[in-house]
């Protein structure tokens, strides 16, 4: 089932380059649509109650190096793998291109994407890791702004030379397994059965390198300041559809890659790290916040809200306890609905315009109500106003972060005071008041196709803010699991290797637990 869910767009991907023109959208629709059907079974038939690994397929590659084609979904991947499928074909659906190498280029990019959020072998997580640059360098390129080529090729060297130190720390990983374990791994259940070499006092020790190695990778994509500023080019650049895979799904990659495999692996580093990556979180909350302030790029606004919002992310994660971490996780997916759809309204807009400066609104809300009222909704999840999505996982990031740090947390509040006033003069601004030239050209609301793409996200701000308990409850295991087990993690595929003694004691443990969240 995985492998056809990672395989399968990039078979319709190739597919698509011999359907004529005209029909490429419809096709691509169709194919994302069915993709995301494929994921809604899986997320139907998972097991929430465990932490294993589940659905594994595992195929020898390079078997003299121990590589394998190696997949599997827990309860920290499934919702970001839903996630992915779910962006595409409303990506899709909002675009206006009738070139099929577009939407070849997104439908390719949701197979490796979805790859690297599957994969469980560390060669074959930076394969799908690193293919994912190439479909945005070129969405980017040839469908961008004016400035279109630097901001792509600054966005692939900034992101590519990154993921080159964790190539080099897997190797070195790989020679670690050969030495402790007897034979080439680049397994992520055998890295994690490694004792990685760490002294104590000394700050270039193996384990400390490995652990910077995966981290810049990681803080590149997320991205942590300061190695944010490839990002706002690449946002303001790209095309809508762009800046919405970019920000919805692409970010998470990085963060997902601390939770996997970064932080799991080098404890003993994350013990002596971990309080700098709270300092840049905070550090990145508090300057996105101000500098989205003081943009007058709608477009720019939302970009640097988004390197804000993804402080919030590594706040939680490496708070390294159970509502850091879920709340860190939580608002991946909130990041990924919220500022999606703030990038898709402000395409909208930017298509009847052709400007994206605030100066030439005003008075938008009286010729466009159902666009300020959509736009209202997503503003207010943005800025965690409570019944929405937003409140929920900055509320646990921050409990979390209170735990480990008074200090550092109660600035990260800051950012929460900083995003409600630049939204809302943005919104101010944009809707309200004396009428601007720009809105002169508008001659209707949003059209039917249009509603029909923002319904999903404004529903899902809603359910996911008032019942988030239906989402947590599936990450619940493996994140408890991955923070009460931190200095002896371990990952095990479902139902192997058990004795029946141990089955029936899994079992009777897992009834245990139901009749606990029961009561």
């Amino acid at each position: 089932m995985l492998s056809l869910l990672i395989f399968l767009p990039l078979i319709f991907a190739i597919v698509l380059l011999k359907v004529p023109n005209n029909f490429a959208k419809t096709f691509a629709a169709i194919s994302s649509a069915l993709v995301f059907g494929l994921s809604l079974y899986l997320l139907f038939v998972f097991d929430k109650s465990l932490y294993d690994l589940q659905f594994v397929e595992q195929i020898s590659w390079i078997e003299s190096l121990g590589i394998s084609y190696f997949v599997g979904v827990d309860g920290i991947s499934i919702w970001l793998l839903l996630l992915t499928t779910l962006l595409i074909p409303l990506v899709v659906l909002a675009s206006s291109s009738t070139r099929k190498s577009f939407y070849f280029h997104i439908l390719a990019l949701e197979s490796f994407v979805l790859g690297t959020f599957l994969s469980l072998d560390a060669f074959l997580f930076y394969i799908f890791f690193e293919a994912s640059l190439v479909p945005m360098y070129f969405l980017i390129g040839i469908w961008g702004g004016p400035r279109k080529v630097y901001a792509a090729v600054k966005f692939f060297i900034f992101t590519m030379i990154g993921s080159l130190f964790m190539l080099v720390a897997i190797i070195s990983l790989m020679f670690l397994t050969r030495d402790q374990l007897g034979y080439f791994s680049s397994s992520i259940i055998d890295f994690y059965k490694l004792n990685i070499p760490f002294v104590s006092g000394m700050l270039l020790n193996p384990q400390n390198l490995m652990f910077l190695a995966f981290s810049l990778a990681f803080a590149i994509k997320v991205p942590i300041v300061p190695f944010h500023t490839w990002l706002p080019d690449a946002h303001v650049e790209a095309p809508t559809s762009g800046s919405v895979i970019l920000a919805g799904i692409m970010l998470k990659l990085g963060a997902y890659g601390f939770l996997r495999w970064a932080m799991p692996l080098f404890y003993d580093s994350l013990e002596n790290f971990y309080l700098v990556f709270l300092i840049l979180a905070v550090v990145g909350i508090v300057y996105g916040a101000l500098m989205a302030f003081v943009q007058t790029d709608i477009k720019k606004l939302v970009a640097y809200s988004s390197v804000s919002h993804m402080g919030y992310v590594i706040l939680g994660l490496f708070s390294l306890n159970v509502y850091g971490v879920t709340g860190g996780l939580y608002q991946m997916l909130n990041h990924g609905i919220s500022t999606s759809a703030l990038f898709l309204l402000v395409g909208m807009i930017y298509t009847r315009t052709k400007t994206r400066d605030m100066d030439e609104y005003g008075g938008l809300a009286s010729k466009m109500p159902v666009f300020a009222i959509l736009f209202f909704i997503v503003a207010m999840a943005s800025i965690a106003v409570p019944g929405t999505n937003g409140f929920i996982g900055e509320f646990l990031i921050l409990l979390g972060g209170f735990q480990v740090n008074k200090i550092l947390a109660s600035i990260a509040v800051l950012g929460v005071v900083l995003g409600a006033i630049y939204m809302l003069y943005m919104y101010k601004k944009v809707f309200y008041g004396k009428q601007g030239k720009a809105v002169e050209l508008v001659s209707s609301d949003l059209k039917l196709n249009e509603i029909l793409v923002l319904i999903p996200f404004a529903i899902l701000i809603f359910v996911m803010g008032i019942v988030p308990n239906k989402f947590l409850d599936f990450s619940k295991a493996s994140i408890n699991h991955l923070v009460e087990n931190q200095t002896s993690y371990s990952l095990k595929v479902h139902g192997e290797n058990q004795t029946d003694e141990q089955a029936d004691e899994q079992a009777g443990d897992q009834a245990e637990n139901q009749r606990e969240e029961a009561e």
